[in-house]
């Protein structure tokens, strides 16, 4: 196992301290490993938190920051964060307009910020709601879930949630942004290589030459099926057309297209991959209003990548351009 860390035990607080050294802007608890804005919590606005387990960055801690989260849990590599850490991140964002916990589609995630909420609203009163997102068209039930994983919405979902609660929304409005944002939005992966967990030390499942999982998970987690590896013409008709067999895309004001590298495809693959993305789009009559490709939420050191389309309409694209400035994306500032 060849990586840059100093100790397997240790990389989750290591890489929290670079957080700190390389965005003095936000705030780093260290003791609870959550990252909030620099200036939480803003008073009378709606606080954003999220997280989930580490591996997956820039999600969560580097979508921290105006126009987007007030608060993240880093929990242990491919884990939950506790209910202790997201009690905490509530807290420190309640700025007395309610909090709104963005929740990707997993047991431990739902169940500890379930509880969570539960304790923030007995000790301090705050009015907590949570959205869960579950995008993820693969499989119904997986490893980690009942029910679909929630994925790549999970992003475009934290960015728009995060330019309505700046706008002054109310806790309702915010979530039910949010939840439009879930029910509009559908996800599908594919995996090139397995990740390595520090931890574990070797690759999560074995993948032979030539092949490929269809329909991975953020975790590794198995598929649709495996099936041999192909161009990426071939390979993005096996993504796109499963999410639009799931939702009518056509009509509105088109499609937020994000192409996601799963950590280790670069950037000149997923351009690759999103001229074939556009292309299907195109044969089936779906305009696509906005684009995002990059790595946004990945699975360690997996090579791969997963497509979302989020069927947008005027609104959901003002809030997509609304100015944001977090680590991971920035814009309009």
């Amino acid at each position: 196992m060849n990586k840059l860390i100093n100790d397997p035990a240790t990389v989750v607080t290591d890489a929290l301290r670079g957080v700190a050294a390389a965005h003095p802007e936000l705030r780093v608890d260290h003791e609870n490993h959550i990252v909030c804005r620099g200036d939480a919590p803003v008073r009378g606005k709606v606080g954003l938190v999220s997280g989930g387990g580490s591996g997956h960055e820039p999600l969560h801690a580097g979508f921290v920051g105006p126009g987007m989260l007030d608060a993240a849990c880093a929990g242990e590599i491919f884990t939950s964060p506790v209910p202790d850490q997201i009690l905490a991140a509530t807290k420190a964002v309640d700025g007395g307009a309610g909090v709104l916990h963005i929740v990707k589609n997993y047991t431990g995630d739902v169940m500890n910020f379930e509880m969570a909420a539960e304790l923030a609203e007995a000790e301090t009163g705050v009015s907590v709601t949570a959205v869960v997102t579950d995008d993820d068209v693969a499989v119904q039930d997986s490893l980690y879930t009942a029910g679909r994983r929630g994925v790549g919405v999970t992003v475009l979902l934290e960015k728009i949630a995060g330019a309505a609660a700046d706008q002054g929304r109310p806790l309702a409005e915010v979530a039910e942004v949010a939840r439009k944002v879930n029910a509009e939005g559908r996800s599908m992966g594919v995996a090139l290589t397995s990740c390595t967990v520090p931890a574990a030390g070797k690759p999560t499942f074995e993948l032979p030459d030539g092949q490929m999982e269809l329909g991975i998970g953020i975790h590794g987690e198995p598929g649709r099926r495996r099936v041999p590896t192909a161009p990426a013409a071939e390979i993005a008709e096996m993504l796109v057309s499963p999410i639009l067999a799931d939702l009518d895309f056509t009509g509105g004001s088109g499609v937020i297209a994000f192409v996601n590298g799963m950590g280790a495809t670069p950037l000149l693959e997923l351009y690759v991959m999103y001229h074939e993305i556009a292309t299907i789009l195109g044969k089936n009559g779906i305009g696509v209003a906005r684009s995002l490709v990059g790595p946004y939420i990945t699975s360690l050191d997996m090579a791969g990548c997963s497509v979302t389309l989020l069927k947008a309409d005027d609104e959901i694209l003002r809030l997509w351009d609304a100015p944001v400035r977090t680590p991971a994306l920035r814009w309009g500032v």
